[in-house]
């Protein structure tokens, strides 16, 4: 090879490169568009997306209670950072599309095909997290915490810190639940084989139960509430890899078959 082909290579490469940051830089810009998009179309309505995120608790307060704002700017700071928050994740799916759209030119196409699914289920397993917190998990820990709370103390929340314990917990479920795509993942990548997951159960379920101790308040009963879901998920996912390993051998069967 020639000092003038080399050159030539170098300038192709360097293209390529400037090439793929340019779309990066594109489609960075058209996720940081839509999310200012969302966030301004719902900025008039922050007092009443908190009040929705703050009903669970509101439900559980004694009768004349009420939440209370502790710093003065707490009223307008905890709506404003509350809607924001709720912009991400109402735009979570164009976001990670367009991750996607950047990345599927370097996949094959039966990876392409396997990602297609994963992306749609790990969505929808985030915000099915959510869901799980915000309908099961808020209702029963807010209300064992008031009831327990002493006849003398009067149970008034701070609207700062409930939000930060809210954005907490759906985080943490949100992202406990993508357990079964990360296993199922594992296994179609061949790193481990779902009887060695199943052999390794116990150790799971102990750290299902560490990871909840550090992700959830420091409660028995709230933590429990994460590591059970976050259990059960983690066997969903070696019911999938198995599922997948068996539709694999027979597609591998059919095809030895036929030739």
């Amino acid at each position: 090879m020639t000092e003038h082909d080399r050159l030539d290579e170098d300038i192709q490469k360097e293209l390529t490169i400037i090439d793929h940051l340019v779309e990066l830089r594109d489609r960075l810009l058209k996720c940081i568009g839509l999310l200012l998009l969302v966030f301004v179309s719902l900025i008039y309505f922050a007092n009443d997306i908190y009040g929705f995120v703050a009903r669970p608790l509101i439900d559980a307060l004694p009768e004349n209670a009420s939440m209370i704002a502790i710093d003065p700017t707490s009223p307008f700071f905890a709506p404003f950072k509350l809607t924001f928050y709720a912009s991400l994740f109402i735009t979570a799916p164009f976001l990670l599309f367009q991750l996607w759209a950047f990345i599927a030119p370097g996949l094959y196409r039966n990876e392409k095909r396997l990602a297609i699914p994963l992306f749609f289920s790990s969505v929808a397993l985030f915000y099915a997290g959510m869901a799980f917190a915000y309908y099961v998990l808020f209702g029963i820990v807010f209300n064992f915490f008031v009831s327990v709370a002493p006849e003398e103390i009067t149970v008034a929340p701070d609207i700062s810190s409930y939000l930060s314990f809210v954005l907490k917990i759906f985080f943490a479920f949100g992202f406990a639940f993508e357990i079964p795509i990360a296993v199922f993942l594992f296994i179609w990548a061949g790193l481990v084989e779902p009887d060695d997951l199943s052999r390794k159960r116990p150790y799971v379920v102990v750290g299902c139960f560490v990871t909840a101790m550090l992700l959830t308040p420091p409660d028995p009963f709230t933590q429990s509430l994460l590591a059970l879901p976050m259990w059960m998920l983690f066997e969903l996912g070696i019911f999938l890899g198995r599922y997948f390993l068996k539709k694999k051998a027979e597609v591998e069967e059919q095809e030895e078959s036929g030739s």
